[in-house]
């Protein structure tokens, strides 16, 4: 058996998955794996944009026990979409933009999170990187309860290049940041907004944070250092839907 719900093993079996367009999240190889044949697998991952890894043999290993011949093809759960169709749907569509860009989260759990309160805070879109994130596959699925099946995802080739398009597109750029000078009320955000949230443990990376044209900030009074970043995710999105709400 070359397939399970989650993964495709077998330098053949992931070729045919790739030829067949099947939604192909990450491909884990062998760092120590030679040929023809995985030299023509690599050339349809290039050739396709499908996002590599280079791994000991002992990660697949973990996966899966059985004749992986060095290669294993992780599924995604979803069709992802892409920011270039997503950005002017919504502009034809009427709506005012809502859209959550997310640098550098890499806890499954949280990802879920964020992804169940935007869906209930009517968030149009979702932006991950394609590397050094999280992606969507069935734990994460299970996590948001669901909502990563109703709500699109954007999985991009690096957050600056994503949050550099939405600007140009006409949106504002909000980092929820420890570096800003203002309280996350004071933001406005009754335009086309996208919120950018980064990693708990580094933040919004530098590059990224420069493209913002507003950092707010989340007051906290305990002794801990911050909050879990989905609770700051919900937090600001629903800053978001108080505002709207408002203005209407």
């Amino acid at each position: 058996m070359m397939q399970t719900n989650d993964y495709i093993f077998g330098i053949r079996a992931v070729m045919e998955a790739i030829e067949a367009g099947k939604e192909i999240d990450r491909v884990l190889m062998s760092k120590e794996l030679t040929g023809e044949l995985a030299q023509e697998l690599m050339a349809m991952i290039r050739q396709r944009g499908i996002v590599c890894k280079k791994v000991p043999v002992e990660k697949i290993n973990r996966i899966t026990r059985k004749n992986h011949q060095g290669v294993v093809a992780m599924l995604s759960a979803i069709t992802y979409h892409r920011l270039e169709n997503l950005v002017p749907e919504l502009y034809e569509q009427g709506k005012l933009p809502f859209i959550v860009v997310l640098d550098g989260i890499t806890d499954v759990r949280n990802f879920g999170a964020i992804a169940r309160t935007c869906e209930c805070a009517g968030v149009d879109a979702i932006v991950i990187p394609e590397r050094d994130s999280v992606s969507v596959g069935a734990d994460a699925v299970k996590t948001s309860a669901g909502a990563l099946l109703h709500i699109p995802v954007c999985r991009e080739r690096n957050t600056f290049s994503a949050v550099r398009y939405l600007r140009d597109a006409g949106y504002q750029l909000v980092a929820a940041t420890e570096k800003a000078s203002i309280n996350y009320t004071q933001g406005d955000y009754t335009t086309p907004v996208a919120i950018v949230m980064g990693s708990e443990d580094t933040g919004i990376s530098p590059e990224v944070l420069r493209q913002c044209d507003t950092l707010v900030g989340i007051p906290q009074f305990g002794k801990i250092g911050s909050l879990n970043v989905s609770v700051a995710a919900g937090i600001m999105m629903y800053e978001v839907v108080r505002q709207r709400l408002a203005a209407e």
